[in-house]
């Protein structure tokens, strides 16, 4: 059974860091297709960023890029995504997300088989 448990949300103030952890169980990650999602109050989910090892795919949202990092530690099955600069419009409940498929984008919600619960981040101006 696939299992995903993100921690490391909580309150920043703006050009602050965080650093998400999102450790997975019930597979590995050079089978699957990891992302990062965000969901704002009243907003669609959105896709932050994502990778998949085995095609070499690694996309992030325009709105992230060059502040945001995407990584993973093998070892301690666990992915991670670094947010340096951190904005108030970043301010969302961050989901991270699996599936077995291969994909050269993967930013859509809708390709994710498997979910964690979430983590806040609130970003204050």
């Amino acid at each position: 059974e696939v299992q995903l448990v993100e921690s490391g949300g909580g309150l920043v103030q703006a050009g602050g860091s965080l650093r998400l952890s999102c450790a997975a169980s019930g597979f590995t990650f050079d089978d699957y297709t990891i992302g990062w999602f965000r969901q704002a109050p009243g907003k669609e989910r959105e896709g932050v960023s994502c990778i998949s090892n085995r095609l070499g795919t690694l996309n992030y949202a325009d709105s992230v890029k060059g502040r945001f990092t995407i990584s993973i530690d093998n070892a301690k099955n666990t992915v991670y995504l670094q947010m340096n600069g951190l904005k108030a419009e970043d301010t969302a409940n961050y989901y991270c997300a699996a599936d077995p498929g291969r994909y050269y984008y993967c930013l859509r919600a809708r390709s994710f088989a498997s979910w964690g619960q979430g983590t806040q981040v609130t970003v204050s101006s």
